[in-house]
């Protein structure tokens, strides 16, 4: 009787659990990032490690891109949902490439242009007779032709050298090159631990030659959006906290990514969170959130440098829709 008693008391507790969530398994559903992780992703792993995704009922694999990347995986299905950049995007709508951009990871574009100390680099006017090492994208050319332009430079004083995704840093520290685009908030801080002293032209100090636009970006494609609304808003709920929490606490949000990704240098990490915490929202109402008006400025200034054949339509390339 006792037996009998406790195992009904037993399945009445499993039926409580099922009932309080639904009596749903969660989703599985997989996240690529762009890149090898780092503090643009941290928000991304602190939503995993401090379970805001399984409280939206959700189970995340977060994998980094291969031979395919995040654009072609979230394109195709491989991948659910994406780390990418606003012109990317751009490029692939292009195309016909379904992808949306369903969140800004930064609010201003934190990118420059990194040349050695000792190279005396101020402004773009300087990158004449440099060395830039490109990774072979369709818009390096015209952003370098309208900075050095904006500054009374020659780009065609400017010289190419072919370096794919090769490491800049270590290109300019043995002098393989003289000038690097890179993230500031990543590896402007690696840098600095390296003992590589940069001067950094910043392309947020330039937005009256070239617009801001935002990068990084979370997408996802119009399939799920439309199919699967449910997830992509559960997904986004969860992301937003977890981001919400890096900009509320900087150090505890270095710690849940140095634990997640322990290969990472400890002092670049805490650098560089301290730093980008601030980044991640910035000026908006609410992290995540992307203007028209960003998208118009850029998507324009793409077609009017021919880096697209024609404009596209910027109101379906990205949404606010999904962010709480």
């Amino acid at each position: 009787m006792k037996k009998t008693l406790i195992t009904i008391l037993v399945f009445i507790l499993i039926g409580l659990m099922l009932s309080a969530c639904g009596g749903k398994s969660p989703e599985a559903v997989t996240l690529m990032l762009d890149w090898v992780p780092n503090t643009n992703h941290t928000g991304i792993y602190v939503a995993q490690a401090e379970g805001y995704f399984e409280d939206a009922g959700l189970m995340v694999e977060i994998i980094e891109p291969g031979e395919v990347y995040a654009e072609q995986a979230v394109a195709t299905g491989v991948a659910d949902f994406g780390i990418s950049f606003q012109e990317y995007v751009t490029l692939a709508r292009a195309d016909d490439v379904p992808i949306v951009s369903i969140a800004a990871i930064i609010q201003h574009n934190t990118s420059g242009f990194a040349a050695r100390a000792e190279d005396n680099v101020t402004s773009a006017a300087d990158f004449e007779g440099l060395r830039y090492g490109s990774f072979g994208s369709a818009f390096e050319e015209p952003t370098l032709r309208e900075l050095m332009a904006c500054a009374g430079g020659d780009y065609d004083q400017l010289e190419i050298v072919d370096t794919g995704y090769a490491d800049p840093l270590a290109l300019l520290d043995e002098k393989q090159i003289d000038l690097a685009w890179i993230f500031y908030g990543w590896q402007g801080f690696q840098a600095q631990q390296q003992g590589i002293d940069l001067d950094i032209v910043m392309m947020n100090e330039h937005f009256d030659c070239i617009p801001d636009y935002y990068t990084p970006v979370i997408i996802a494609n119009e399939d799920m959006i439309a199919n699967q609304p449910e997830i992509v808003t559960a997904f986004m709920g969860a992301i937003s906290r977890g981001y919400e929490f890096a900009i509320e606490n900087p150090d505890n949000a270095a710690d849940i990514l140095l634990e997640a990704v322990p290969e990472l240098d400890s002092e670049t990490v805490r650098a560089s969170q301290t730093w980008i915490s601030q980044q991640y929202q910035a000026d908006a109402p609410r992290w995540g959130e992307q203007k028209l008006s960003v998208w118009e400025g850029y998507i324009g200034w793409m077609a009017d440098n021919v880096i697209i054949g024609e404009s596209i339509d910027a109101k379906a390339a990205f949404t606010n829709e999904f962010l709480p």
